[in-house]
């Protein structure tokens, strides 16, 4: 039959939702593996540098907050866009889900009176963001990784997910390429988890690991028959380092830190929802008034040597080794960065999937609880929370399941993806798949960033289908089976042109602005025509845009002011 591997659950990614997903499948009693592109703990959840959001009233100033709260902030943040019940589930569970890491042990900072610290973040009425200094997705991840070598949870590590296999209309495992030794390799399952991350290296300016591909996002969109959802909506972080873009946490404005241009003015309301501060400096930078035309700089001087050390040592580490400045005697200089997918696998609040027996969560789904700009603080929560969810849901589908034989459709398609492999490797085409690569990811960034226009995206759109054409004229130079990379990187490139086309269409399409997606040629929401979610599905070799309504329970659409 050809099968490698056979579990009840398989759990795509070993983030933060791909390990809660497998911890729940565990404790239901299934037979759970976890397929990873890396080691777990080397999964991006570990970047994540501010903190989780939860409405536990533990900060002065924040002791009236509540979940209903928690959930108007999250909605208006999202621009409206957000589903209302999914946030709602989100924003109940938050302080459940807090405190259960901090049982299995998660050393988040503490308060004076030894509760768990929360500090401000943008576009929240209080400060309900829980921390552990500024390395919370490193604490969180560690302790999620912890528990899942306690509870023997199988991890296959380093596979490259390439396919999703279908069953009739279910899903019947997955195909992954085993980086080690290169073989093609099949896993049967009765249901499998994404759990992939997002694709922030489709742009040149990110804040996201090299392995943030989208490789998981695209397999689902390609192979299985499920659309992708709102994936115009890209996330660019405000404060990104200047030349290197790696994260500089919003938890430094949180903490008190300012915004300066090169004539010493400060110029935003630094605890802005993210969108709101990103184009903020982007139009200072735009108009001449950033230094050398390129960068902000972020001044922490003035909350003095220990504080920083204390509450931000990540950042200063990172300063001091990546531009040589300390943040304790001088300022940082940032620029905005892509960050995050609002978008993704669409998902109901399940996690389920239009597939049977396929799931999704974290930043490859989407659920939706971040609409058109995600608040800081909620992505970790969202992991977690809908992590959990979609390990319970998919077990509850798994128990209840006709068992059928999957065995044929497995070895029938791991048989094409060969193929497929092979003809790659052995292509003669003239095309380097560096250029191909290149070319995209200044073409996003140039056409689809953080201000779009019509023509702009016109152009980035023809760029896009021009470069799926000449991806199949690319050649492969490593002829080798293990660990290679140029293989692996060029089948990613795949899935990576693909998403492109579908951030770009969708945004061309969407004539208005709301959240991050920014029309200079529309700049005014439109919830007349536009409150609604983005559709995109794979039909004939490209994409084929649809809508659908937005869930709204409570809180009526208004105009969106901080």
């Amino acid at each position: 039959m050809g099968i490698s591997y056979k579990h009840q659950i398989i759990v795509v990614g070993a983030g933060l939702a791909g390990l809660r997903a497998a911890l729940e499948a565990k404790a239901a009693g299934l037979d759970v593996a976890v397929i990873s592109r890396v080691q777990p703990v080397r999964s991006h959840s570990i970047a994540a540098q501010g903190g989780i959001n939860a409405a536990l009233g533990n900060a002065e100033g924040g002791r009236d907050d509540n979940w209903e709260k928690h959930t108007f902030d999250t909605v208006k943040g999202s621009d409206y866009l957000a589903d209302q019940d999914a946030v709602e589930i989100m924003t109940k569970e938050a302080p459940g889900i807090v405190y259960e890491m901090e049982h299995w042990g998660c050393p988040f900072s503490r308060t004076a009176e030894g509760l768990i610290a929360q500090r401000p973040f943008g576009g929240a009425e209080f400060p309900r963001t829980c921390y552990a200094s500024d390395i919370t997705g490193h604490a969180l991840l560690h302790t999620m990784y912890e528990r899942s070598v306690k509870e023997e949870i199988k991890v296959y590590e380093e596979y490259l997910l390439l396919s999703i296999v279908k069953n009739a209309d279910s899903c019947a495992g997955v195909i992954a390429l085993n980086i080690k030794n290169g073989e093609i390799e099949a896993f049967e399952a009765d249901a499998v988890i994404m759990a992939t991350g997002g694709c922030g290296r489709i742009y040149n300016k990110s804040t996201n690991a090299l392995i943030n591909t989208g490789s998981g996002m695209a397999a689902v969109y390609l192979t299985a028959g499920v659309p992708l959802k709102d994936l115009e909506f890209v996330q660019f972080h405000p404060t990104s380092l200047y030349g290197t873009n790696i994260l500089i946490t919003e938890g430094a404005r949180g903490e008190g830190g300012y915004l300066y241009n090169c004539k010493g003015e400060r110029f935003v309301k630094e605890l802005a929802p993210r969108d709101i501060v990103a184009r903020s400096i982007q139009t200072e930078i735009n108009e001449g008034r950033g230094y050398d035309n390129a960068y902000v700089l972020l001044d922490l001087r003035h909350l003095g040597k220990k504080k920083i050390i204390e509450r931000l040592p990540g950042i200063r580490d990172i300063c001091i080794h990546f531009a040589g400045i300390d943040p304790i005697d001088a300022p940082i200089p940032i620029q905005p960065g892509q960050h995050y997918s609002m978008g993704g696998i669409d998902t109901d609040a399940k996690g389920a999937t239009s597939r049977p027996g396929l799931y999704a969560a974290g930043e490859c789904a989407c659920v939706s609880v971040h609409g058109g700009n995600r608040l800081g603080g909620n992505s970790l929560l969202d992991t977690i929370v809908f992590g959990k969810l979609s390990g319970r849901f998919a077990s509850e589908y798994v128990k209840t399941k006709k068992k059928s034989g999957q065995g044929q459709a497995l070895s029938l398609h791991l048989q094409e993806i060969k193929s497929k492999i092979h003809r790659l490797e052995n292509s003669t085409g003239k095309e380097k798949p560096t250029d191909v690569r290149n070319q995209l990811k200044e073409t996003l960034t140039e056409n689809a960033g953080i201000f779009r226009e019509k023509s702009k995206l016109q152009k980035g759109l023809a760029k896009v289908k021009e470069l799926k054409e000449r991806y199949k004229n690319i050649h492969i130079q490593n002829k080798n089976k293990k660990f290679n990379l140029d293989l692996v990187r060029n089948l990613e490139l795949e899935g990576k042109l693909e998403l492109a086309e579908v951030i770009v269409a969708g945004a061309l399409n969407r004539e208005e602005s709301r959240g991050s997606h920014f029309r200079t040629d529309f700049p005014e929401r439109n919830d007349e025509k536009w409150l609604k979610h983005t559709i995109a599905s794979f039909v004939n070799g490209t994409v084929k845009i649809g809508y659908k309504p937005v869930t709204i329970t409570q809180f009526k659409p208004q105009a969106r002011t901080y």
